[in-house]
């Protein structure tokens, strides 16, 4: 039963009805949590029943919480994104030549894709799945994808590309094909993905 359909022992009628702020936030939690997990799992196209019974939350709840599954899948993306970043990029700070830390991007995809659960990049998956830019959660996906390019392109400058804009390009598109087929099964990384982009980057003259 969810927490926010219980009645408090107060007796104070004004407060009674009002979900409190923790409360809330807890049911928000589940709701996201749930999202990231089954939208991953499953697509884009699992319904709100589905969601809202793995999170233990009523529908009536939901619908207070966010506008609808569109508004939820947003949130879900916009709250992971920085977990997922922090997993394939290096530190901010961290130590290293352009060439490591770029490539560390893909040790990193490679890394990820040996386990069972890898289904791909989240990102690449909702643009895929929704076929529209507009769609908020593609807005949120697309942002977080361009997080991925502009390190590219930042790391490929100081490591002075001949041409940074289009190596960050070649090395996304990399990343995408790579994570895509990982995703799908079609294909094992295993070293593949991190001697492609050691070849892009290479080629382009970034210092190692």
């Amino acid at each position: 039963m969810d927490t926010e359909q219980q009645q408090p022992s107060t007796g104070r009628p004004a407060r009674a009805a009002t979900p409190s702020p923790a409360v809330k936030a807890s049911s928000r939690d589940r709701l996201l949590d749930a999202a990231s997990a089954l939208f991953y799992r499953q697509g884009v196209g699992t319904g709100i029943d589905a969601l809202c019974k793995a999170a233990g939350v009523s529908k009536r709840s939901m619908y207070q919480l966010f506008d609808g599954k569109d508004d939820m899948l947003a949130a879900a993306l916009e709250r992971s994104a920085a977990g997922y970043q922090a997993l394939v990029l290096p530190p901010p700070d961290g130590p290293g030549t352009p060439r490591d830390r770029l490539l560390h991007v893909f040790e990193r995809l490679e890394q990820a894709a040996l386990s069972p659960d890898y289904l791909g990049c989240p990102f690449l998956a909702t643009q895929v799945e929704l076929k529209d830019p507009a769609h908020p959660a593609s807005v949120v996906a697309a942002r977080g994808k361009q997080v991925l390019t502009d390190f590219f392109r930042a790391e490929a400058a100081r490591g002075g590309a001949a041409d940074p804009d289009l190596l960050a390009r070649q090395l996304t598109l990399v990343f995408d094909g790579a994570s895509a087929r990982a995703g799908i099964g079609a294909d094992s990384l295993d070293g593949l993905a991190v001697t492609t982009a050691a070849a892009l980057v290479d080629a382009a003259g970034v210092e190692g």
